[in-house]
């Protein structure tokens, strides 16, 4: 059988703007465990490092769309660069604060600031749609092959990010995000014959991407997806704790982005049949399924087999996501349209976490894996209740009718 990866990799400009992109995205993996551990570190105050890396966050998830807005707009090297450049001076201005005493209100200031930092992962898949426009089998791969480069960024950035803020000097983590994305976006940037043409008329017609419907179904879901990811954290960090086994936390949740590269790849092999709402929901299903039997992990062993074998639907649900997402946002918003889902999954992650850290003070890290089934059952039933808007396409203009991928038969 023909290598698809091979195939994708055949256009001129792929493999750049992928290791560009690696780079680039790795900021958003590293930033917030980097700001824990610094400020942890500094002034031995975990409520404000956690304080201070959750307005991170925040900021990346309320800036987000409206830089990818302006790339939609305007393309990518004209509000890339300023808004890169714009994170790193933030970082810059955070590590001085921190270091001379400022008070608080800098920090969150700079923190807030470091969030215009762009979701550089928008922008390369954006870049796959521009290249194999019009190619649903070639773009289903690269879609997988993005899945997988994300799993290993959330794997490989907080592990660097902490290990060398330990092992170098406090500032390490902060420093070298800022420094890969100036990287990431330069490298990209300059990458003009991959770029997405600009659509100057798209900001004043149809209003943002989000008053699609069925992006908004799509970004709730996101939110319950991000509960999963968030408590799951934060639980399987207690879990190891009471087991007396603090560093094993690593391994279990390393074991369950493995199984997400894994699937990911294999899933970027296959030829889909069905419809792009059933191949989604039937992951979706699997997703909130496979997280069930955590509440019956007896040791850190199965909790690290379960959590691989949860992992492996990961990447499905997230590929399949591109397919009805190209059904329901213009492609002149196409980027903004992704990410809204980025945005919705950074509010469950801070919302999954908090409600999990809670229940683990109050009834033990067992009991927190409940706050993991019940974003997997509040994900699949946000699916359900808008199931109909997302049965029908938008269809607002003729690039909207030429670039819907259809499903394969």
């Amino acid at each position: 059988m023909p290598n698809p990866y091979r195939k994708i990799f055949a256009a001129p400009g792929t493999a750049s703007f992928t290791a560009a992109g690696f780079f680039g995205r790795l900021t958003l993996t590293m930033t917030g465990v980097g700001i824990i551990t610094l400020v942890s570190q500094h002034t031995g105050l975990y409520g404000l490092a956690g304080a201070l890396a959750a307005t991170f966050a925040l900021s990346a998830a309320v800036i987000g769309p409206q830089t990818s807005r302006l790339v939609d707009r305007h393309g990518q090297a004209r509000v890339l660069r300023p808004a890169a450049l714009g994170a790193a001076a933030a970082a810059a201005a955070f590590l001085v604060s921190l270091g001379r005493g400022a008070p608080e209100w800098v920090l969150f200031l700079c923190a807030a600031g470091m969030g215009c930092a762009p979701n550089v992962g928008s922008m390369v898949k954006a870049r796959w749609a521009e290249v194999h426009r019009g190619s649903p089998r070639e773009l289903h791969t690269a879609y997988s092959w993005e899945a997988v480069l994300d799993e290993v960024c959330y794997v490989v950035g907080p592990i660097a990010s902490i290990g060398l803020s330990i092992a170098w000097f406090p500032q390490a983590g902060v420093s070298l995000a800022a420094g890969f994305l100036l990287v990431g976006v330069f490298w990209l940037t300059a990458q003009r014959a991959t770029e997405p043409h600009g659509h100057p008329a798209a900001g004043g017609r149809g209003g943002p991407a989000i008053a699609s419907r069925g992006l908004q179904v799509l970004a709730a879901v996101y939110v319950a997806i991000g509960g999963i990811f968030g408590s799951l954290d934060v639980v399987t960090v207690a879990f190891a704790e009471e087991e007396g086994r603090t560093g094993m936390a690593s391994v279990a949740l390393a074991s369950y982005a493995l199984g997400s590269c894994c699937s990911g790849l294999a899933f970027g092999l296959l030829r889909l049949a069905g419809t792009p709402f059933g191949n989604w929901f039937a992951g979706l299903c699997a997703m909130a399924v496979t997280v069930f039997p955590l509440l019956f992990a007896g040791n850190l062993y199965v909790l690290a087999a379960l959590l691989f074998v949860a992992g492996l639907c990961v990447a499905p649900t997230m590929v399949t996501t591109m397919a009805l997402l190209e059904q329901h946002v213009p492609r002149d918003k196409f980027t903004e349209g992704m990410t809204w889902t980025g945005t919705g999954l950074a509010l469950g992650l801070a919302l999954g976490s908090a409600v999990a850290g809670w229940v683990v003070d109050t009834s033990g890290a067992r009991t927190g894996y409940v706050v993991t089934c019940a974003g997997g059952a509040l994900a699949v039933a946000t699916a359900l209740l808008g199931r109909k808007r997302l049965h029908r396409p938008l269809v607002t203009d003729e690039d909207m009718t030429a670039d819907v991928a259809l499903p394969a038969s």
